[in-house]
């Protein structure tokens, strides 16, 4: 899967964990933290973005059997 990706600086990306990491001190699970300061980032990114590629490949190497 290709998907683009905010582009974020470092100082974007530290304040990004500062307040995954605020959220989940204050009871947040960490995967609602991480989906919301995403959604935020999204909704608010003003700059480029990155092109990703995600691969659904197992971490272990072997083939999916059903493949």
């Amino acid at each position: 899967m290709i998907s683009g990706l905010p582009a974020l600086s470092h100082e974007q990306q530290q304040q990004a964990v500062e307040r995954i990491h605020a959220l989940m001190a204050d009871g947040m699970s960490s995967g609602e933290a991480i989906a919301l300061v995403a959604s935020e980032i999204r909704a608010s990114h003003t700059g480029g973005n990155v092109v990703a590629r995600f691969e659904d490949e197992d971490d272990d190497g072997e083939e999916d059997p059903q493949d």
